[in-house]
């Protein structure tokens, strides 16, 4: 990440038991909860619309109600407002709000918020709050309120196009957060979030809102984590309470879903490498420009992650009549999702807890005046977690070995009705390996790289 990290707290050398036994161990925890599951989970359960609870109707009209809506969207409009002071006006320096806000609130925040209250930052969105006014403007008409709140644009979404784009702005906020050196240089993240507000407002002309729901990077991604979460609609559109992982297995297998995950799980990976001192020592050692190094290994990394999954998704036989082959990788790729949880929740909690009551004290002085604003100015930040390392590095292994064993219960329920009875064990062998290898590296790179 950029110098303003603080998430390699807790190493190899912080755990109550060794490096090499947490390693072994989270790896065995997989293979034996796969074994578990093969004897026990005989019957696909999550993907049939059963066990759901309504919200209590006075609950439900309070959350659906416009009211509630309205008051969300103008919190997200004003929250924008604000920040384009820091934007514009703030000191180019770590003493900007902008910083933590776009780094720490927002793109590891979201992870927190999301498994909390479902796809929380489209509730808050100001760009596609600004997008459907001009919906509004130029008379494009929306669904019912329990709809996707689609408006046409100038032709349909075409369906091949699926979550490809925000693929690519998930992967242009990653390397601008960790690979690109100017990272922290105000008027370079300015024109990031100018470039990314242009191509949302491109994708809405052409396609209308459909092209926010699959191509603006932080609502897709809280959307994806948000599957996590107990809030779901049932078919009737309305508000249920559901199991997680029951609700994990609604996600839409679009194209591009596998290239997304790819993305997300392996910029983190990439992360926990360029930290480690192999990197560092390679990199004292070439003249080749970091960035272009930086560049690559993360591309590197990430395409070992998708060609690993897709290979791994589609090494099993298939009946003709079943499931297109190369439909399994987007089918299965919704286990990925607590795999990245696990992952982010390891990587980033230190750096989200403390940078976050850093950029708390630092929004009271949006302008580098000494100002205090909202009276958190003074606010002591607590480093409980850097003072408390051996239970950081217990809560990350934690993360990443339930994250996995989530992963592996979604991808078996998913075979029960994806792969021939003749093929179950078989064909779930190769996602099992593939998944016990993103476990080792996962640990392997926190603690031992």
């Amino acid at each position: 990440m950029t110098n303003i990290s603080a998430h390699g707290l807790g190493g190899a050398d912080d755990l109550p038991i060794p490096a090499n036994l947490a390693i072994a161990g989270g790896t065995a925890a997989l293979t034996i909860s796969f074994a578990i599951l093969l004897l026990a989970w005989r019957k696909a359960r999550f993907d049939t619309p059963s066990h759901e609870l309504l919200v209590p109707p006075p609950i439900a009209r309070v959350l659906d109600g416009p009211a509630l809506k309205i008051a969300l969207r103008a919190l997200g409009l004003l929250f924008l407002g604000f920040m384009l002071w820091p934007a514009v006006l703030g000191p180019n320096d770590l003493t900007n709000p902008v910083f933590g806000v776009a780094y720490a609130w927002l793109w590891v925040g979201l992870v927190p918020v999301s498994l909390l209250f479902g796809s929380a930052y489209r509730a808050v969105n100001p760009v596609r709050t600004l997008l459907e006014l001009l919906d509004k403007a130029v008379g494009r008409t929306h669904g019912d309120r329990h709809s996707d709140g689609k408006s046409e644009g100038l032709r349909p979404y075409p369906p091949w196009l699926g979550y490809w784009p925000a693929s690519l702005g998930l992967f242009a906020f990653v390397w601008l957060e960790l690979v690109s050196p100017d990272g922290t240089d105000l008027d370079f993240v300015r024109l990031w979030f100018a470039l990314y507000a242009a191509a949302m407002l491109v994708g809405w002309a052409v396609f209308g809102t459909t092209w926010i729901s699959r191509a603006d990077p932080f609502e897709v991604y809280s959307t994806l984590v948000g599957h996590l979460s107990p809030w779901n609609r049932n078919t009737a559109g309305r508000l249920v309470l559901v199991s997680p992982l029951r609700n994990l297995a609604r996600i839409t297998p679009e194209p591009g879903l596998v290239a997304v995950v790819a993305v997300l799980l392996g910029s983190t990976a990439y992360d926990s490498w360029s930290n480690s001192a192999t990197w560092i020592r390679f990199v004292q050692s070439n003249t080749i420009d970091l960035t272009r190094l930086g560049t690559g290994l993360m591309l590197l990394i990430i395409l070992v992650v998708g060609i690993t999954f897709t290979a791994a998704s589609m090494a099993t036989s298939v009946d003709p009549q079943g499931t297109p082959r190369r439909e399994l990788p987007r089918r299965l790729a919704h286990s990925i999702v607590p795999i990245i949880v696990g992952y982010m929740i390891a990587h980033y909690l230190s750096f989200l807890v403390e940078y976050g009551q850093q950029t708390l004290v630092l929004i009271s002085d949006p302008g580098g005046t000494g100002a205090n604003l909202f009276g958190t100015a003074d606010l002591e930040i607590n480093y409980w977690l850097s003072q408390n390392p051996s239970a950081l590095a217990t809560i990350k292994v934690l993360a990443i070995v339930t994250g996995h064993v989530l992963g592996v219960i979604a991808a078996h329920d998913r075979s029960l009705t994806l792969l021939a009875r003749r093929h179950l064990i078989i064909g779930q062998l190769a996602l099992l390996f593939a998944m016990v290898g993103y476990t080792f590296m996962g640990l392997y790179l926190l603690f031992g790289a």
